[in-house]
């Protein structure tokens, strides 16, 4: 069983300067989802940032409410949380598979998120996973998130000086027009 084992986790960071952490929850199950949220929200406020949460209405939908977020808001890192049970049908493997991948191109592109929707076979496996007291799935997407956010800060350093001068401004240094 997952919960019994013993992981390695990074240490917990900080933030240098003010940070915006939009949490977008699926709640469907009601409450996994404020579970998953205590967590993702304890976890941004030790690091010293600034939650923010939105509902959207199905896991489907997280990716597009972060990529519209991405391009109209000012926000420095996403977390996706939600809860997938497997039913009857195949729309648990759609529901997956398709909020997954909509996450894994957002982080491709750049955006800093931490996945934290729950895909699993029953309600207690949700709720084990959920749960702040157990395995915390909602603290460990915010601080994925926020990881990231770290690294994204420290490579995005300015790289003035890199690279080549235009035309112009290499006429300019040599004194000929």
């Amino acid at each position: 069983m997952a919960g019994s084992e013993q992981h390695y986790t990074l240490p917990r960071g900080s933030v240098s300067k003010p940070t915006k952490v939009l949490i977008v929850v699926a709640p469907y199950y009601k409450d996994i989802a404020d579970e998953l949220i205590a967590g993702a929200t304890a976890e941004i406020e030790a690091w010293g940032a600034t939650p923010e949460v939105i509902e959207v209405p199905g896991a489907l939908e997280i990716p597009t409410a972060i990529a519209m977020a991405g391009r109209m808001s000012d926000y420095d890192a996403y977390v996706a949380l939600g809860c997938v049970i497997r039913g009857e049908t195949t729309h648990y493997d759609t529901v997956c598979n398709d909020s997954s991948r909509g996450i894994t191109l957002l982080g491709l592109q750049g955006f800093s998120i931490g996945n934290g929707i729950l895909t699993v076979e029953n309600r207690d496996q949700a709720l084990a996973r959920a749960r702040v007291a157990e395995q915390n799935k909602g603290g460990g997407a915010a601080a994925a998130a926020l990881h990231l956010l770290a690294l994204s800060r420290k490579w995005g350093a300015s790289k003035s000086g890199v690279g080549f001068l235009p035309v112009a401004d290499e006429a300019s240094l040599t004194g000929k027009a």
